[in-house]
């Protein structure tokens, strides 16, 4: 039978449920178990997929094409299993089924109600798609006491009648802040947090303690007193040096002990660690080092590029480096000395984006990459500047630009209304809903034989996930090509270009597609690793 943990957190947000679920789910699996981890967010938007990257940090999307919380991106960096789209669901969309159910009769008149419409509509969430699991993990946003919360906590206080209490753990995080005036820590936070749990019906089996000091074992056992949990139970964990250190701080402290002691599994094999320690050796002694220069638009919340920073640590780790990122403003590349700033970068990166701020600034990064040969990379709007850059100071196109921004006569990139996907053909108008009409999942894409590209990842045929409304022209194709910029790899259909590059460069890549959600830290992409290898040799040209 399916085991279920659910974890809730207390006192303040960002303590880190999701890395802490991806943790326990990489020692779970270490031991041999088939793990799932799941994400409750209990916001009314439907999806992240129309919320500013600085209100929610990256968009996460899976193979299938759901826009998810980008805690999804650390399940799958620790786990290696891909998301899906039943592994993230919000209030807002909760809602929207049931009232949709609701207008189309299906209540049959009845009263549609938070208990039991809306708690059942979670419970079954969580338990679809088990089968062949041992566990499933499932982290509730937000924290212990936020109304638009209850009814989640109400859904998982019910699952233990449900399932059986010896089928569920309910884990809790919570922060033991160091109060420097006193020169102690304090765990009355941590008391109040679990008395606001206990009082819904929820009696935590193991406690996560935030905290920047490591917490004494007088304190341990004051808080498991106060809280009716085992001393063994309170779990400390302090900040590590890297996030992928975190899976061996969490056993060390016996995490996965305890949960599997919380469901009564004591003859559980030991786990297999040899994965955390190699990229853990590899993460303290860096063969060398190189500095990336990432020219976006989100530079001031470093959480909408979390996949992308995440990817160029993989690279890094391909290559026995440690790779520096540095965050610069596209705006602020806008007549400005753009030399100046991207001189001492060893590659330079253009991620991906939505509307014109910046876009002169990337578009410049760009012209600096090709003109003074530096390792580039440019990812769906960065592949796409990268292609208007050549129009216009190559190829002559000086109005060239994307319909993104605006009429233009000369639309390089535009809007794409029609492809092809596993539902069938798709398509979209100019001016129709932004939630969920995108490209989005993975597409195919087919590499020529001769390419850097198809060297890189050692196949001609490819499968990426997409995030856009806008495409490059193929009807571009051959003037730019004529100009050095070749289009590498298309849709199997050949309409869509999905890679350019520039052969006679020592590394220029744009790639329609975010390689960089499929990165692990024990399985870096190929994109990212090339990417790296380029830079250290361009860091012994400096």
């Amino acid at each position: 039978m399916t085991r279920f943990i659910f974890i809730t957190g207390g006192v303040v947000s960002s303590l880190g449920k999701g890395l802490m679920g991806a943790s326990l789910a990489a020692l779970l699996q270490a031991r041999g178990y088939k793990v799932r981890i799941r994400k409750f967010d209990p916001y009314l938007n439907v999806d992240p997929g129309t919320m500013s990257p600085y209100q929610h940090g990256e968009v996460y999307v899976t193979d299938d094409g759901a826009e998810t919380d980008l805690d999804l991106g650390h399940y799958e960096r620790f786990t290696g299993v891909a998301a899906r789209k039943t592994d993230n669901i919000t209030s807002g969309r909760i809602y929207q089924d049931i009232i949709a159910r609701e207008r189309r009769g299906e209540f049959l008149g009845g009263t549609v109600q938070v208990i039991p419409h809306v708690t059942d509509a979670i419970k079954a969430f969580a338990r679809a798609e088990v089968d062949g699991l041992d566990f499933v993990i499932c982290e509730i946003g937000g924290t212990v006491g936020d109304i638009e919360g209850l009814p989640f906590m109400e859904a998982i206080r019910q699952m233990a009648a449900d399932v059986g209490r010896a089928n569920v753990c309910y884990i809790h995080v919570t922060l033991v802040p160091f109060i420097a005036a006193a020169g102690e820590l304090k765990t009355k936070p941590t008391q109040h947090s679990v008395a606001e749990l206990r009082g819904i019906g929820i009696q935590p089996d193991v406690l996560v303690c935030r905290s920047e000091h490591p917490l004494p074992d007088g304190d341990r056992a004051k808080i498991a007193l106060f809280c009716n949990v085992r001393k063994e139970a309170v779990i400390a964990a302090l900040d590590a040096a890297s996030i992928y250190e975190v899976p061996l701080q969490y056993h060390a402290e016996g995490l996965d002990d305890e949960v599997l002691r919380a469901f009564g599994i004591t003859d559980a094999p030991a786990p297999v660690l040899t994965r955390w320690t190699d990229i853990s050796a590899r993460i303290h002694n860096p063969e060398g080092e190189v500095t990336i220069g990432v020219v976006g638009k989100y530079t001031g919340m470093k959480d909408a590029y979390k996949s992308l920073t995440e990817a160029l640590v993989h690279g890094g780790l391909a290559n026995r480096v440690k790779v520096n990122i540095k965050w610069l403003d596209a705006e602020e590349f806008e007549g400005a000395d753009v030399a100046a700033r991207l001189e001492p970068m060893h590659g330079i990166l253009v991620p991906g984006g939505f509307g014109e701020r910046g876009s002169e600034g990337k578009i410049a990064s760009v012209r600096f990459a090709r003109e003074r040969r530096v390792p580039f990379f440019g990812i769906c709007l960065g592949m796409q500047m990268a292609c208007i850059e050549a129009a216009r100071n190559q190829a002559g196109i000086k109005a060239a630009s994307t319909t993104e921004f605006g009429e233009t006569s000369e639309p390089i990139v535009g809007l794409i209304t029609e492809w092809m996907s596993d539902e069938g053909l798709q398509t979209r108008e100019a001016g129709g809903d932004l939630g969920g009409t995108m490209r989005l999942g993975a597409f195919p894409a087919e590499l020529a034989h001769n390419s850097v590209a198809a060297s890189v990842y050692g196949s001609t045929q490819i499968e990426e996930r997409h995030r856009h409304r806008y495409e490059v022209n193929a009807a571009y194709r051959e003037r730019l090509e004529a100009e050095g910029l070749i289009f590498s790899g298309m849709s199997p259909d050949g309409l869509l270009p999905e890679v350019v590059e520039r052969p006679d460069h020592p590394w220029f890549i744009g790639v329609q597609f975010h390689p960089e959600l499929k990165s692990k830290p024990f399985d870096p992409h190929p994109l990212f690793a090339g990417f790296i290898a380029a830079a250290i040799n361009q860091s012994r040209l400096v």
